[in-house]
């Protein structure tokens, strides 16, 4: 078993709603997102991949993988961030995002960097 310290990779997200890209009449509520991943281990590691799980309120689950992210591999010393915006289209005004990043550690160890769930609303629906 690995020493958690040691592959330690923190993942923040801010969502916000983005009204002239989105159609309500036609259910398509349109975000963006910046993501903000850190080092916090004491390997350096590189982000491979990624999977999103996207779910509305209606239970619909979107699943995203694929490799990197907006194009990119980055590789992150230990303190190193990286932040980068992308976006998620869903069929309901409120909505969740969760998921991972697969890494991999200078020494070869692959290791998961967990995506803590965040919120998609449109302003004023949730209190």
């Amino acid at each position: 078993m690995t020493e958690p310290s040691k592959y330690r990779i923190t993942v923040q997200a801010v969502s916000q709603y983005l009204p002239d890209q989105s159609d309500e009449l036609d259910r398509r509520y349109v975000f963006s997102y910046t993501v903000t991943i850190t080092n916090t281990g004491e390997e350096t590691a590189q982000l491979l991949s990624r999977h999103w799980v996207i779910t509305d309120a209606d239970a619909h689950v979107q699943e995203v993988k694929g490799l990197g992210v907006v194009g990119e591999q980055p590789t992150l010393r230990p303190g190193e961030s990286f932040q980068y915006s992308s976006g998620s289209a869903i069929a309901t005004p409120v909505g969740t995002m969760t998921g991972s990043y697969q890494m991999v550690a200078s020494d070869g160890t692959r290791f998961d960097a967990e995506i803590p769930t965040f919120v998609l609303s449109v302003p004023r629906v949730l209190h």
